[in-house]
């Protein structure tokens, strides 16, 4: 396994050439949206599972300190390897149990999909200290540059304007207000503190502190919050974006649930599950885009979370292709289309194998269901 590892990571390029060409050609294997065909899914849920193991292998590239201070293999559980395998097995999971069972109890199967991706996220939102899941939890949300400054504990950060947290940041608040008499003062203060301290340090305790350093660098833990301290900071718009997320994880399992219950043609499940995005999605950019709460504080998001925020609104396109919605007005909207391309050269042959592999795929709960 080792040895795979290291030519993978001395490879990625390649192996990301070879991943994109056979990922292209499942799309034109024979039977590919067939009731009784597995053999097409299995090859692509494969496929699909080695591109996710690659990826993770190449993410989990140890840096040059890493390999220097001997922890270079990262001991936390691979949450989001866990969710992308999930994701690539669902669909082979939906048409087995179609093949075997019959169209009402696969759904027992693919709730019981849903239940696990679920349980995986909700265990991966709470050990991330409660931040915003990226790509339903695929991505790491992981902040760079200044973002990762400003990002405290947990989802974003709450903190007073103009005035940031840490050892340090009273001396950087005053030094740019230097027009700030009250400022400049205590500027001058500390700085005369620190002179005579230094001063009146011996040689020998610069040199100890200086050894010391050299054995023992200088290192910082970063506390998770846990939910209790997350309620009890953040309040009424900490609880509410917990909300938020949480019914985002939960959609796809509530909804599949209520499809079991009443049947893919009913028009409760659609529903209910568009007002859960719309609630959770709607309830997040509330609380976010507010201004400052009544304890003068404010909720940031990274723009990597921002942009998750408009991934999510996009996603709700795919109303568009869910039964029953899909069957009383998009199929007939594309058939529309199709007739009419139909008679141009070469437009109207590409227009008739994309509306096949539409329909094809609209067939399949897994594919249009956005978790």
């Amino acid at each position: 396994m080792e040895a795979y590892k290291i030519w993978v990571r001395r490879n990625k390029d390649y192996v990301y050439s070879l991943e994109s060409l056979a990922n292209g050609l499942t799309w034109l294997l024979p039977e590919r949206f067939s009731e009784s065909e597995i053999g097409p899914e299995a090859v692509t849920a494969i496929l699909g599972m080695l591109t996710a193991v690659n990826d993770h292998i190449i993410d989990t590239t140890p840096t040059p300190t890493q390999v220097q201070t001997g922890s270079a293999e990262p001991s936390s559980f691979p949450y989001s390897l866990c969710i992308t395998l999930l994701k690539d097995l669902e669909t082979l999971i939906e048409v087995t149990a179609q093949h075997f069972y019959g169209d009402d109890k696969k759904w027992n199967f693919i709730a019981a999909t849903e239940a696990m991706k679920s349980l995986v996220r909700l265990a991966l939102f709470r050990n991330s200290g409660y931040k915003m899941l990226l790509h339903g939890g695929e991505r790491p949300n992981v902040e760079k540059g200044s973002e990762a400054l400003n990002s405290q504990n947990g989802f974003g950060h709450l903190a007073k304007p103009g005035l940031q947290q840490g050892p340090g940041n009273l001396k950087n608040y005053h030094e740019k207000n230097p027009w700030n008499l009250e400022g400049r003062a205590m500027f001058a203060l500390s700085r005369f503190g620190e002179n005579a301290r230094m001063a009146s340090e011996p040689t020998w305790l610069h040199r100890v502190q200086h050894q010391q350093a050299l054995v023992e660098p200088p290192f910082s833990v970063a506390e998770r919050p846990t939910l209790s301290t997350i309620l009890a900071e953040r309040g009424l718009r900490g609880s509410l974006f917990m909300l938020g997320e949480v019914m985002f994880i939960t959609r796809p399992l509530i909804y599949v649930l209520l499809i079991r219950k009443y049947g893919i043609r009913s028009w409760f499940p659609w529903c209910i599950s568009l007002a859960i995005d719309l609630a959770g999605v709607g309830i997040l950019s509330h609380v976010t885009m507010l201004g400052q709460s009544r304890e003068g504080q404010q909720l940031h998001l990274s723009e990597l979370e921002k942009n998750e925020l408009r991934r999510r609104k996009l996603l709700w396109a795919l109303y568009l292709m869910r039964d029953p919605f899909f069957d009383k007005y998009t199929r007939k909207k594309l058939q529309s289309a199709e007739r009419l391309l139909e008679p141009v050269p070469v437009i109207g042959i590409l227009t008739s194998k994309i509306m096949e592999l539409i329909i094809g795929a609209q067939t399949r709960y897994t594919y249009m269901s956005g978790s």
